[in-house]
């Protein structure tokens, strides 16, 4: 070291021994003192050298670069970390498995949203769940973020805490991703996340969490489900979910129509009508007299109470 320091002019000795050996005095000996504690910050040698010999050296300026390039670095190690704890987590059993690992977290990091698609449909079980709450919270394109969903709903509950503690996040754009992750989660397992999320202080969280709700039958969803309604806010799926929480249809009756056509009754009008399967209501019901789904709902009669509902149709 100490003749590497001399090569480059850093510290020279101040003289040599009959045998030919340095000799360094104590003014040697702070220099080269200096040049290590200078190394330790990160510095190279040629500024170590501009930092001790140059009359004008800012220091202040150089610690704002030391810092800059310190973040940078740190910012690098932590990614790095991070894809090793997730390639460490898909638990690989050979190297064609981390090959695969990487290139599917490669994928869903891409700036191609076609990219990141594809990957999110391949994941199946290779991408550990959190990689995947992490890309359904901040996805932004929704062809994506519903790949991202169908692949958090195929990998079952393991992303669950992530995605409530999601609901509690500062910015909306993340609250609002994860209250429709969960509602396409198993029901057992989602529902009591959902529930909570009815008291959240973000409106869409509320009514999407009332949506989900109400459709699997969840008491406690009617006053958001008929606010939306008013609002015409997503009108016609709260009907929807408001009349079949009110009106659950039996799963063997009301079947009408003949060889050629089959249907299943309205389970809100009670007038004949046929409605699509998987939907409690007729389109009819549910588009053109949403004010009589909800007063069936909440009075069990088909005219609709004047003080609740005045004016319009449409009102």
């Amino acid at each position: 070291m100490l003749r590497h320091y001399d090569s480059l002019g850093l510290a020279r000795p101040t003289g040599r021994t009959g045998a030919g050996y340095r000799e360094y005095a104590e003014e040697d000996i702070r220099r080269i003192l200096h040049i290590e504690i200078l190394r330790s910050l990160g510095l190279s040698l040629r500024e170590v050298g501009r930092a001790l010999d140059e009359p004008g050296f800012a220091p202040s300026e150089l610690v704002d670069d030391l810092v800059a390039r310190t973040r940078e670095r740190i910012a690098r190690e932590t990614e790095l970390l991070t894809r090793l704890r997730r390639i460490r987590a898909a638990e690989p059993v050979g190297w064609e498995e981390v090959l695969q690992v990487i290139a599917l977290l490669q994928g869903l990091g891409s700036d191609s949203a076609g990219r990141r698609q594809r990957a999110a449909l391949s994941a199946d079980d290779v991408v550990p769940v959190e990689v995947l709450v992490e890309a359904a919270l901040s996805e932004t394109d929704p062809n994506v973020a519903g790949a991202l969903r169908w692949a958090l709903e195929r990998s079952g509950t393991g992303g669950l805490a992530q995605l409530a503690d999601a609901l509690s996040s500062p910015d909306a754009a993340v609250r609002r991703r994860a209250v429709e992750a969960l509602a396409e989660l198993p029901d057992e397992a989602a529902a009591p996340v959902l529930r909570g999320a009815l008291a959240s202080d973000d409106l869409v969280v509320r009514r999407r969490a009332a949506l989900a709700l109400g459709n699997r039958g969840v008491a406690g969803t009617a006053p958001t489900l008929v606010d939306m309604i008013v609002a015409g806010a997503d009108d016609v799926d709260a009907a929807d979910a408001l009349s079949a929480l009110g009106h659950p249809a039996s799963p063997d009756a009301g079947v009408r129509g003949d060889s050629g056509s089959r249907g299943v009754a309205c389970a809100g009008c009670a007038r004949g009508r046929r409605r699509p399967r998987g939907r409690s209501h007729c389109d009819i019901c549910v588009v053109s007299t949403r004010r009589e789904v909800i007063a069936v709902t909440i009075t069990g009669s088909s005219v609709p109470p004047p003080a609740r509902f005045p004016g319009t149709l449409e009102e």
